[in-house]
């Protein structure tokens, strides 16, 4: 059995509803029973059969709704493996912390297609953080300060998760001058992440190696479901980036979170509307339920 779940930052209506089960069965599924999970926000419909067939019909099929399809089994999960920059917090840090060397535009860049996949993640790193070489170490604090948002719902998601036993590593391409703040506020129990180097106040222009990308991230959620002794089915994995798509892939449940189009495209499931809360959602936890203050 499966379960499509429809998230509406618009609404949702009995006759969504209606029209939504009309589309499974078209399409073969076998439809049962539907169930809000929060009146008009979120609904779970259940269905028998051709997962794929369900994403084609519903994705897209209702204005502002993102639609997660998965098996029912082991929906609540027991691991959640997040990327940090435009996932957990709202910017690229080193996008922001070259603004105050005065480098933006020309970093930006760089980052951009790097998280599309057009180039290779560690080189493009070490030829960013050479550009910062010289910049004052205080830029670093003032950027997490004044730059640095957490992303609406992230607070939610990880403290929901932790308060049921669930284990949350953040592991990030980004620094851990910001990673370990940001993990902290949230609520995460690990943060990972590359280490600028800093001598006599200021940047050297240098990461540490190894980096941490892509392989990394997979290694984490590997290890972390050997750590807990759970299936991978259990796991969930989030981020927006290239560098991403590994550990996306090998999740139980991977999760393109308003992503480049190559992780949307290649993502089982996609967040194009909501905020990180749909991630409770889609494992079946009401609002009601939600923890978001210590």
């Amino acid at each position: 059995m499966f379960t499509a779940t429809l998230i509406a930052a618009g609404g949702l209506a009995a006759g969504d509803i209606s029209a939504a089960t009309d589309r499974l069965a078209q399409a073969g599924c076998a439809p049962g029973p539907s169930r809000w999970i929060d009146e008009a926000v979120a609904v779970d419909l259940i269905f028998a059969r051709d997962p794929d067939a369900a994403r084609r019909v519903l994705e897209g099929a209702f204005a502002r709704t993102d639609v997660i399809v998965q098996p029912r089994v082991a929906r609540a999960k027991a691991l959640l493996v997040a990327d940090m920059d435009s996932t957990m917090i709202t910017v690229e840090c080193i996008d922001e912390l070259a603004d105050y060397a005065g480098i933006k535009p020309q970093i930006a860049a760089v980052t951009d297609a790097a998280m599309r996949g057009e180039l290779d993640f560690a080189a493009a790193l070490d030829a960013r953080v050479a550009l910062l070489a010289g910049l004052d170490e205080g830029a670093i604090d003032r950027c997490l300060a004044e730059r640095v948002a957490i992303m609406p719902g992230a607070v939610a998601l990880v403290r929901t998760m932790r308060a049921r036993g669930v284990r949350c590593v953040l592991v990030s391409g980004g620094f851990t001058r910001f990673a370990e703040p940001v993990a902290a506020q949230i609520g995460f129990d690990l943060a990972i992440a590359n280490v600028l180097e800093v001598a006599d106040g200021r940047l050297t222009g240098r990461v540490a190696k190894p980096i941490v990308g892509s392989d990394t991230k997979r290694a984490t959620l590997d290890r972390e479901i050997a750590a807990r002794g759970i299936a991978p089915a259990a796991s969930l994995a989030v981020g927006d980036g290239a560098n991403d798509l590994a550990m996306i892939r090998a999740a139980g449940l991977g999760v393109a979170y308003h992503a480049k189009p190559i992780v949307a495209d290649a993502a089982a499931a996609r967040i194009d509307h909501g905020d990180l809360t749909a991630l409770l959602y889609a494992q079946g936890i009401a609002r009601r339920d939600w923890i978001t203050a210590e």
